[in-house]
């Protein structure tokens, strides 16, 4: 019997989820992703107003469904739909409503264990990835029953945690053998490579993606992806309440100083779409893995490259 892992990775080119992304993940950059054989996935939040969300759950199946059908032997992704599971999250119940009729086949939890969102998802047969930055939030999420984990570590871009993915990566799988996808700082083939040779069934990258040319991102925030390297990254609550890394051109820009950020924190507000906005639109968030960015590429020509850096690095290995 196959794993739900070996499952999943039958169906992609490359062991690679793209994360969501705030404001930046759209149905095109989604559609791009699915096609080149990559998990793409976007936040259920970026679909505004509410009722939007299912005009894109309909377009994205449709592209999927028709790009299947007119090469049935390449391999079209599946897609996934990220839902923030927080008090102020006003939408979840209808957001999760509109998942449910169009039976979203991964749907990745953010910030508190989706016990209810579980039920729904594993209702008509779908996957629950849910992201977690520590060993406790990894138990209590599996005990919620989610099928997957998505381990956020040091160096990931938007909301991130500390710890080394090489210590994070063994601790959860002293007791956890399912679906793991490691985020942290990846952003070539070699990167996918390792993360599978650390324990992990999958890649989950973003920062990439969003120097791409199908996605939502201003040219000046790609061009400061290109532009910059780890050294310019700022790890803050101070935007969202929640940890996150950000680049510090767009602080600065926006007036603040990035060494001396005031110490009160903003409060989440995810029912107030313009607030939480400003945090990803005005402070562009970013992972410690820019440094390998240096072009805006389509996202077809992104997965060929990293297909190529990926199978030259195990031929690499192997040869050694």
């Amino acid at each position: 019997m196959t794993t739900p892992a070996a499952r999943l990775r039958a169906q992609l080119t490359l062991p690679v989820i793209c994360a969501p992304m705030f404001i930046v993940s759209n149905p095109d950059l989604v559609l791009a992703q699915c096609r080149a054989g990559l998990v793409g996935s976007f936040p259920a939040l970026n679909a505004r107003p509410a009722e939007l969300l299912d005009d894109w759950l309909t377009r994205i199946e449709t592209g999927v469904a028709e790009s299947r059908a007119a090469d049935p032997a390449a391999k079209i992704a599946p897609y996934a739909v990220n839902q923030i599971v927080h008090q102020s999250n006003a939408r979840l119940e209808q957001d999760m409503a509109v998942c449910v009729r169009h039976r979203v086949p991964i749907v990745i939890t953010s910030l508190r264990a989706p016990g209810e969102v579980v039920k729904h998802v594993h209702g008509y047969g779908g996957i629950v990835f849910h992201d977690v930055i520590s060993v406790r939030h990894a138990e209590k999420a599996l005990e919620a029953g989610v099928d997957g984990l998505v381990l956020v570590c040091a160096g990931a871009g938007g909301h991130a945690g500390t710890l080394s993915p090489f210590a994070l990566v063994a601790e959860v799988r002293r007791f956890f053998d399912g679906p793991i996808a490691l985020s942290g700082a990846i952003a070539t083939g070699d990167a996918i490579l390792a993360a599978e040779a650390m324990g992990a069934d999958f890649a989950y990258m973003g920062t990439r993606f969003i120097a791409t040319r199908e996605a939502n991102a201003s040219a000046a925030y790609q061009q400061a992806l290109v532009a910059g390297s780890a050294a310019d990254i700022v790890y803050t609550p101070y935007f969202t309440g929640v940890h996150g890394n950000y680049l510090k051109q767009s602080i600065v820009a926006a007036g603040l100083d990035p060494d001396n950020l005031p110490a009160e924190r903003q409060a989440m507000a995810f029912d107030k779409p313009d607030s939480a906005a400003r945090a990803w639109k005005d402070i562009w968030g970013a992972g410690q893995g820019l440094g390998s960015i240096a072009d805006v590429p389509s996202t077809a020509e992104l997965v060929a490259r990293l297909a190529g850096e990926y199978a030259a690095a195990r031929a690499r290995l192997l040869g050694a």
